[in-house]
């Protein structure tokens, strides 16, 4: 697997809080490889959440995945990252979740999707969604279980001294915010 990183031009991309809601004014910058007007193929497309996800400079990257995604063999999405996926459509009609305490601002902008409220990570077809960041990991590593084999990702948590929850329905989380059962 050859990692790409996509933006919407070659320029440096911040990671600094879109607004810097916690005080801080430190961030680094990532440099993208390619935009998203002349992407690499792709076979998988992740999309991470986070802050930066909430800045309404987003829609470049909300029309990216809703172009590119028929193309993909799996698209995965952590954290609000879903909330992009969902607002250019892509999810409509699939299960997915999101980051619980983001849940009810990134749920309500699209309906149309199945949204799952107590799930650490979601799997609809070729679309995984997980809850908050680690939840993220452990989707992940459950992603490269069913493509690669447990053997490689039991080898690539031990690498990184992670200790991986397999269970996706394990989600104290959603509770702890106020979640519907």
């Amino acid at each position: 697997m050859k990692l790409s990183i996509l933006a919407e031009t070659l320029n440096p991309v911040s990671t600094m809080s879109y607004p810097s809601r916690i005080g801080s004014d430190f961030g680094q910058s990532i440099n993208p490889t390619h935009t998203f007007a002349s992407p690499p193929p792709l076979d998988v497309l992740l999309v991470p959440g986070g802050i930066g996800a909430m800045d309404p400079k987003i829609q470049s990257a909300i029309d990216f995945v809703a172009k590119v995604y028929p193309s993909l063999q799996y698209l995965i999405t952590v954290c609000n990252g879903a909330g992009i996926a969902a607002r250019g459509g892509v999810l409509d009609g699939k299960k997915a979740t999101t980051n619980k305490m983001r849940w009810w601002p990134e749920t309500t902008q699209r309906e149309q999707v199945k949204w799952v409220g107590h799930a650490r990570w979601v799997v609809d077809g070729n679309i995984w969604s997980s809850s908050g960041v680690s939840a993220g990991l452990d989707a992940v590593f459950a992603f490269i279980a069913a493509i690669y084999g447990e053997e490689a990702a039991e080898r690539v948590a031990n690498i990184l001294e992670y200790e991986r929850h397999q269970d996706p329905q394990w989600d104290p989380y959603a509770k702890l915010f106020g979640l519907p059962m």
